[in-house]
């Protein structure tokens, strides 16, 4: 029996007919020595019985490098220019790619089209590796990356079983910390804005905020959660839902700055008072937080530090390709809780 598959064998695949890490199967195929002979015939056996074929973009940046590096944003341009998240993170990783003499490629992409294109500029060897943000959950971007043999770090994840190499933040504790905060200023009737669901992040940041009502001894209420979408029109709509349907909530946690200032909006158009009336915290600790009206206590996370952190982790996975680790590497940095007199 050959054992070959219908469509094209992934590495992955080779190092679980092997049984070995995926980083050992990149050993094997680019020739390094720092693998035993019986391993090296494991992989051999478990090559020749799925017909993989080893992509040739894998074994060019073993030898040669474009010093090049994509940092891609699935998002429009209007939403990356609006938001300082995105603007600090930009910033974080270019330092860090100036520092060691990388060239910075800004790539969005907001389509199926345009990802195919991306694809193909990938498998032509234009950069050495990726670094990819705001990443949904069924995004097979990151994994289509892999299969093409390029190094690629993630800022966030898209769930807690995340393969892929990446940096995020302690989102479960910023929620945990709004609350707790929220709650040691008298509030017992805590609504939240999340981010959409179909992203880790905001799945995180509502499982805090869960998290912190049960510490608190409150018990959970899905009429205070109403969902948005990282935005400040999509705070303003959830905030909106939220006054219909518990018109006595005391306070509110939005999973972002930006989505707080939508919902500040809503409630000095519905003549609630922050904080006398609503109590509001937000998380980002961007400029947004410090210059509203009252100035925003917010859960401020490293974002600069998140993309330097990105930046580095990718060029030790480039110069690791042929003996690198074999499980991923995760990095997750702490959160703060910045009180201002929103609460």
């Amino acid at each position: 029996m050959s054992g070959r598959q219908s469509g094209r064998p992934t590495l992955e695949q080779v190092a679980a007919r092997a049984g070995v890490g995926r980083g050992t199967v990149s050993r094997v195929i680019n020739g390094s020595p720092r693998v035993s002979e019986q391993t090296r015939t494991a992989v051999a056996r478990a090559v020749a019985e799925l017909g993989y074929v080893p992509n040739q973009a894998a074994r060019a940046l073993a030898g040669s490098r474009t010093d090049a590096i994509a940092l891609v944003i699935p998002e429009v341009e209007a939403r990356l220019f609006a938001e300082p998240y995105f603007l600090d993170l930009i910033r974080g990783v270019s330092a860090e790619l100036a520092e060691a003499d990388k060239q910075l490629l800004l790539t969005l992409v907001r389509s199926e089209q345009e990802r195919q294109r991306f694809e193909q500029y990938l498998a032509a060897q234009r950069v050495d590796g990726v670094l990819l943000a705001s990443v949904h959950g069924d995004d097979p971007l990151p994994d289509r990356i892999r299969e093409l043999g390029l190094p690629v770090v993630m800022n966030g994840r898209r769930s807690e079983a995340e393969p892929v190499p990446y940096v995020d933040s302690d989102n479960i504790g910023a929620g945990r910390a709004a609350v707790a905060h929220l709650v040691g200023r008298g509030r017992g009737r805590i609504a939240t804005v999340t981010g959409p669901l179909d992203m880790y992040v905001a799945r995180a940041r509502l499982g805090g905020y869960r998290a912190g009502l049960a510490e608190a001894g409150l018990a959970p209420d899905e009429a205070l959660v109403s969902t948005g979408d990282f935005t400040e029109e999509g705070g303003r709509r959830a905030m909106r839902l939220l006054l219909d349907r518990r018109p006595d909530l005391d306070a509110v946690f939005a999973a972002s700055d930006v989505m707080a200032a939508g919902a500040r909006s809503v409630l000095r158009e519905a003549g609630r008072r922050v904080p006398e009336d609503v109590a509001l915290v937000g998380v980002d600790d961007s400029p947004v937080a410090r210059l509203m009206d009252p100035p925003l206590t917010s859960v401020r996370q490293p974002i600069e530090e998140m993309g330097r952190t990105m930046a580095r982790m990718l060029i030790q996975e480039i110069h690791e390709i042929t003996a690198g680790p074999d499980e991923p590497r995760r990095h997750v940095l702490p959160t703060e809780l910045v009180v201002r007199r929103s609460c």
